[in-house]
């Protein structure tokens, strides 16, 4: 759902649909975290994909104007997609535990 509605805000914003598909993986930039250890991804990681950040940047749009909103409706739709494919909110002991079950390699043992 939320894949849908943030695309179709982006859409009802009329914004660069270039810019749409630049940006929609940017929140996975948040996984660099896990170059250091997995507590610290782990950590970068939901950061940036909870709703909260794009909430707090849509606030930030009341100030910044209508690009900033559409910031925020990639991200949001980029945070649906995640959560359709099954990429939930990572736990400490690794990218494959997340807060919706195993992924990856570690669900098909």
């Amino acid at each position: 759902m939320a894949l849908v509605s943030g695309t179709l805000a982006y859409a009802w914003l009329g914004q660069s649909w270039l810019v749409f598909g630049l940006l929609f993986l940017a929140p996975d930039l948040f996984m660099l975290g896990y170059l250091r250890s997995a507590p610290v991804g782990a950590m970068t990681y939901n950061l940036g994909h909870t709703y909260v950040a794009p909430a707090l940047l849509a606030l930030l749009g009341l100030v910044l104007g209508p690009v900033v909103f559409g910031l925020a409706a990639i991200w949001v739709a980029h945070i649906g997609l995640d959560r359709m494919l099954g990429y939930g909110l990572k736990l400490n002991g690794g990218f494959e535990q997340t807060h919706l079950g195993l992924i990856g390699k570690a669900r098909r043992k």
